[in-house]
């Protein structure tokens, strides 16, 4: 697509940046109402994964979506920006695969408030469904921009038809019935505009693995979803990258309009130490930090025919590891949840 094509989708976000901007303080608001100060924070091994039996998921309800004016059909990498502007986005997975139950890093997340470093948040609709309160919590929070990572991260360079579809919307349905759960509340009630400022939709979509094709990049423009990629990655899913050497990679390999991956999901291993090693270094050297949303509003998207992570072809290995056969969905997730897979802060405190 010509990149003069993406001036709509720029205007959109641009709005919609502004308009976040705007109630950010209605939404802190509605969060000290809706959940006291420790609920926020990291609790002790909440980051753990839990291994569980693979049991049939409750089959999603209906989900309707388009493509937007304009919508980008290949995946974006980073963000060409005009002179002078140092923007960055800083992107956090929550993967959760079937036969498991994943973590929260709520470190990861309380130092980013405690600092007020924008991000966004790429969740899995069975991370979304197994960790509630923290969704609505996340979602919630101005500093968070909230996207999809696939249903079940499976990789969907192997599904097709059904399967893939499901795959690709399954996170805006468990999504919007979060959203719909939390506006029902009654510490919500007082809070209309703060509700109202959380995006009703998903727009952006992280592929399972990093790993797409052309079915999957047009299944996923059909649904009104942009692909998001990254350009700078941490590392951070090995157990063997250190602190430093995550902080390091950040700092080395920036540059404007840069996305960085990293994850939140109990598998970003030393994430949590490397973010007060690598973010005071990227300040001090004039970035600041955005949500990819807000960071493609300020340029033009760099965007790709294919996903990878640094070169071309090297997702290829996940189509022969991590095979798994489709997933049943669910109808009402939440509520339907299995009792051992819920979040055990529930849904609301109060």
């Amino acid at each position: 697509m010509p990149l003069h094509s993406h001036a709509l989708i720029t205007l959109l976000a641009a709005l919609l940046a502004c308009a976040n901007a705007t109630a950010a303080p209605a939404s802190r608001e509605l969060q000290a109402q809706c959940w006291r100060a420790e609920d926020l924070t990291a609790l002790p091994d909440e980051r753990l994964v839990q291994k569980v039996p693979q049991s049939r998921p409750p089959v999603l309800g209906h989900y309707e979506t388009s493509p937007q004016p304009g919508q980008i059909t290949g995946a974006v990498r980073r963000v060409d920006l005009p002179r002078g502007k140092k923007l960055i986005a800083l992107t956090l997975d929550f993967c959760e695969q079937p036969g498991e139950i994943s973590g929260y890093d709520g470190a990861v997340i309380d130092y980013l408030r405690q600092n007020r470093i924008k991000a966004t948040l790429f969740a899995g609709g069975k991370w979304m469904a197994t960790h509630v309160a923290r969704t609505q919590q996340l979602m919630s929070d101005p500093l968070f921009e909230i996207a999809s990572h696939g249903l079940a991260h499976r990789n969907t360079r192997l599904l097709t038809g059904t399967d893939l579809t499901r795959e690709i919307l399954g996170p805006s349905y468990v999504y919007q019935v979060a959203r719909s759960t939390l506006a029902r509340a009654q510490c919500a009630a007082p809070h209309a505009t703060a509700i109202a400022s959380i995006p009703p939709k998903l727009n952006l979509f992280r592929f399972p693995f990093g790993a797409c094709n052309a079915e999957g990049l047009a299944a996923a423009a059909a649904s009104g979803l942009t692909a998001i990629q990254w350009d700078v990655s941490t590392g951070d899913p090995s157990p063997l990258q250190s602190a430093a050497a995550i902080a390091t990679s950040m700092i080395t390999n920036i540059r404007p309009g840069s996305i960085i991956i990293a994850h939140a999901n109990g598998r970003g291993h030393n994430t949590a130490a490397a973010l007060p090693l690598a973010i005071p270094k990227l300040r001090a050297m004039g970035y600041t930090f955005v949500t990819v949303g807000e960071l493609m509003a300020a340029g033009t998207p760099v965007i790709s025919g294919t996903c990878y992570d640094s070169r071309p072809g090297d997702t290829d290995k996940y189509d022969t590891l991590f095979q798994k056969p489709a997933m049943p969905i669910a109808r009402s997730p939440l509520p339907g949840v299995p009792p051992d897979a819920r979040s055990s802060l529930g849904s609301l405190p109060r």
